[in-house]
């Protein structure tokens, strides 16, 4: 009887191990079937959506990529010093990204800002990290010729930063600007999922492999109470970049509300002063 018992212990303990494995197995391939709804998170404008900005003059951008049509603001001053060239985070669209634009009046420059596919306007769905990229190279290819002379400045916020860096690693400009930036995404990813493998990344948008690559000074921004992207993020990355960098504490900003910070405002236009000179006053 108790050899038999045994037996019967073993079984039942090999099926649960096996349903274990079973379990295991189908929550990685969620994740790997469903990574694309996890990350992008945009929301949807209807195609007639008419964007309007009190006093600002803007146009509204289609670029044409393959099998997709990506829809831009072009933020335009009267005069501009220069130029941002803005890729957003992983939720929402233009209407929601657009809510600070008064700040481009501040500091006198031009805003340039397009939703990823299947964003807002944007048509098309995200299937690659190499389509990204792709695609904010056409987007970069679309605008940033028209400011030889002045400063350019690639500007990215959370999902951003990885993109904004790749374009960096391609492209001239005078200043990167990486607003709560990660490692890694693969590394952002590993906070949520700890127990998942980073091969399982089909966006793994490493910053910490090609920081070392990129030859414009650098801006790292980041907030003490960042609960999505601790500061140790930036803290790593500040430490992998060689060319010319600082880091930009804001005190008490968590990871969604860091830009409605004086902090954060009146060191990034101060860092755009030493670009261009003196960034006239704000409007009252």
């Amino acid at each position: 009887m108790t050899r038999t018992r045994g037996r019967r212990m073993g079984t039942l303990g090999l099926v649960l191990g096996l349903g274990a494995v079973a379990t295991f197995a189908a929550v990685l391939a969620t994740l790997y079937l469903r990574q694309e709804r996890l990350i992008f998170q945009g929301t949807k404008l209807p195609a007639d959506h008419r964007f309007a900005f009190d006093g600002h003059a803007f146009d509204e951008v289609t670029i044409e990529v393959p099998g997709a049509k990506l829809n831009a603001l072009h933020i335009r001053q009267p005069n501009p010093r220069g130029l941002v060239f803005f890729l957003h985070g992983n939720a929402g669209d233009l209407s929601t990204w657009t809510t600070g634009i008064d700040f481009y009046r501040r500091i006198n420059f031009d805003l340039f800002i397009f939703d990823y596919r299947g964003y807002g306007k944007s048509t098309g769905q995200i299937e690659s990290e190499g389509q990204l990229h792709a695609d904010v190279r056409a987007a970069w290819d679309s605008v940033a010729a028209r400011y030889a002379g002045k400063p350019v400045v690639i500007y990215g916020r959370s999902l951003g930063t990885g993109l904004a860096t790749h374009l960096a690693k391609e492209v001239p400009a005078a200043l990167l600007v990486l607003v709560t930036p990660y490692t890694s995404l693969a590394a952002a990813a590993k906070r949520l999922y700890p127990y998942a493998p980073e091969w399982l990344m089909k966006y793994p948008l490493r910053i910490d492999a090609i920081a070392a690559e990129i030859r414009m000074p650098v801006l790292l921004v980041h907030g003490t109470n960042d609960e999505l992207l601790p500061i140790d993020f930036s803290r790593a990355l500040y430490e992998q970049f060689r060319s010319p960098k600082e880091l930009l504490v804001i005190d008490g900003a968590a990871h969604g509300n860091i830009h409605t910070f004086d902090a954060y405002l009146d060191g990034l236009a101060a860092r755009l002063e030493r670009l261009v000179g003196a960034v006239p006053a704000a409007a009252d």
